[in-house]
């Protein structure tokens, strides 16, 4: 084992257990739990090790359960993800994987991505998680950037690595046993020792984990996670989702972004639940739902895009909804709620946080729900609002932030090789979000906006997320996005970019319904008076690129409608 107890001193394991125990009585409770959680803080600790291990030795129940778009399925247990990650781990250290090592890893939703990532911390090697869908020069950085020594990757990824230079090992999944030429088959690992035995002990600062984030605004930062940050940081995660031993996790996300790690990895697991996963390569919501239904989903997570397609469907297609239904990525707007509860019954729950943390803030179960809040502070978490201007806390609306005096586990360490980046985001005591948000009478905080997108118009401060929302209450409304166009007269207007639902057509009929729903339901100074339909710009992980956006709305466009045409 990594550590070992000594007198009477509770270990990393019993440490961890406790903390979690705590939340899982309380999971209804979130005065209790707020107030009394406090953060398991061991010097070392390993959660392959030290807990998964702990949970898994001898234990039959199933950990992973994936349900291809064909039919074929697989059932893995607990024991077996242990014994497997064990041999791959021997594996790893015979093909030159070391403590600090740092492996790119670029797989789907296939049981070699948990393997992998058991064994790389088994081994103390640093993960930079990847999606399938990044080309040869997002490639190109995360090698370089991320000084990555190992590649693991699927047959049909080979060969963007042709186009990124480097001295690594190159090691593809699924080949059969024939790779290409210069790459190592990942089936050999299928003859190494089940026996682990590790190195070294992990110190729980250790490096863990090297995630870009998406980069909405400008070039991805690279964050650097421990091995306590993320593994015992999601136990606030775990809360705020609803989790309990034996149940059925759904998390749609893409491997290689942070809210994988959150709710297909750490959470769940940390709750001694089932991750659950369904790859398909087309959105099906009928299909989906018939999916969950055969598999028993008793929690279900997605980002804010596969809520707003799921309502597009007959909802009352599954019998039998999930228990806990939950949001995060982007803020969900109101009007998918309300339908999602007349459906289902139950009620989705946002929850705030980034790549550089765990949730902050969410709606857990039990808390009284306030439409439009995002909830209060998680359970170890200190939030502020700091003033814009003055940047002191204790702001009706400002910077959510996290107290430093009180610093929350589940926050990382830093950005990578950017110390100057890191002093800004963590300058005067505070980790600073780059978020907008208010706060209530209660304790509730509402999410305002990226402090980016924020902007305003003949001095009125405009949130794009409060006019995204109510253009969403339309029927003919399935996505939107609202930015700032040039004004001579009140310096900028909102304008929205609009996808439509089905069976609405783009053209000038549709868009003066628009306009007559936006002066039905927002005060005149926040009025949409632009509008376009057009497909949204998306990061890789889904998020709406404003950027692009305000770009393109200050170079104008011959397909705007502008408001005045239509009184």
């Amino acid at each position: 084992m990594t550590t070992a107890t000594t007198g009477t001193d509770p270990g990393p394991t019993e440490q961890f257990r406790a903390a979690r125990d705590f939340l899982l009585r309380n999971a209804d409770d979130y005065a209790t739990a707020y107030e009394g959680f406090a953060w398991p803080r061991p010097e070392r600790f390993n959660w392959a090790l030290d807990w998964f291990d702990a949970i898994a030795d001898g234990n039959g129940k199933t950990a992973l359960h994936i349900v291809e778009e064909d039919g074929r399925e697989g059932l893995f247990t607990f024991d077996a993800l242990r014994r497997r990650s064990n041999r791959v781990a021997n594996w790893l250290r015979g093909q030159g994987v070391g403590a600090g090592d740092r492996i790119l890893l670029m797989l789907g939703n296939q049981v070699e991505l948990w393997e992998i990532m058991l064994a790389a911390m088994k081994l103390r090697a640093v993960v930079i998680p990847a999606t399938p869908l990044l080309g040869p020069a997002d490639l190109r950085d995360r090698v370089d950037r991320g000084r990555a020594r190992h590649v693991i990757v699927r047959p049909e990824d080979v060969e963007k690595f042709a186009e990124v230079p480097g001295d690594y090992t190159r090691i593809v999944v699924g080949s059969g046993g024939a790779p290409a030429e210069g790459w190592t088959a990942y089936e050999e690992a299928d003859v190494a020792s089940v026996t682990f035995e590790p190195d070294g002990v992990t110190l729980a600062q250790d490096p863990l984990l090297l995630y870009f984030t998406s980069g909405t605004t400008a070039r991805p930062k690279l964050v650097e996670h421990t091995h306590v940050s993320y593994p015992v940081g999601h136990l606030a995660t775990m809360f705020w989702i609803g989790l309990r031993p034996g149940d059925v996790h759904l998390n749609i996300s893409s491997p290689g972004w942070a809210k994988h790690a959150w709710s297909n990895f750490f959470a769940p697991w940390n709750a001694e639940a089932t991750v659950f996963l369904y790859n398909y390569t087309r959105f099906d919501a009928g299909r989906l739902m018939e999916v969950m239904e055969r598999a028993g989903v008793t929690s279900f997570c997605a980002p804010p895009t596969v809520w707003r397609m799921l309502i597009q469907a007959d909802l009352t297609q599954l019998a039998t909804p999930p228990r806990a239904v939950v949001a995060a990525g982007e803020p969900l707007n109101p009007e998918v709620i309300e339908q999602v509860r007349r459906a289902w019954g139950v009620t989705i729950r946002d929850g705030f946080g980034q790549t550089e943390t765990a949730v902050q803030v969410s709606n857990s179960p039990g808390q009284e729900l306030k439409s439009g809040s995002m909830g209060r502070p998680s359970p170890g978490y200190k939030v502020e609002l700091l003033d814009p201007v003055t940047g002191e806390p204790g702001a009706r609306e400002g910077e959510i932030s996290l107290d430093l005096s009180a610093r929350p586990v589940g926050l990382m360490a830093g950005y990578h090789g950017d110390p100057e980046k890191t002093a800004e985001a963590m300058a005067g005591g505070y980790y600073r979000t780059g978020d907008i948000g208010s706060r209530d009478d209660d304790g509730y905080l509402t999410y305002v906006g990226r402090a980016d997108d924020v902007f305003k118009a003949s001095d009125y401060k405009i949130s794009p997320f409060e006019l995204e929302s109510a253009l969403l209450e339309h029927e003919a409304v399935a996505e939107a996005a609202v930015v700032p166009a040039p004004d001579e007269l009140r310096l900028a207007v909102p304008k929205a970019y609009v996808v439509l639902a089905e069976g609405y057509e783009p053209g000038p009929d549709t868009a003066k319904l628009l306009f007559e729903h936006s002066r039905g339901v927002l005060a005149p100074y926040k009025r949409v008076r632009r509008l376009e339909f057009a497909e949204l710009p998306k990061t890789v992980s889904g998020k709406i690129r404003r950027i692009e956006l305000r770009e393109r709305t200050a170079q104008g466009s011959a397909a705007e409608y502008r408001e005045e045409d239509f009184r």
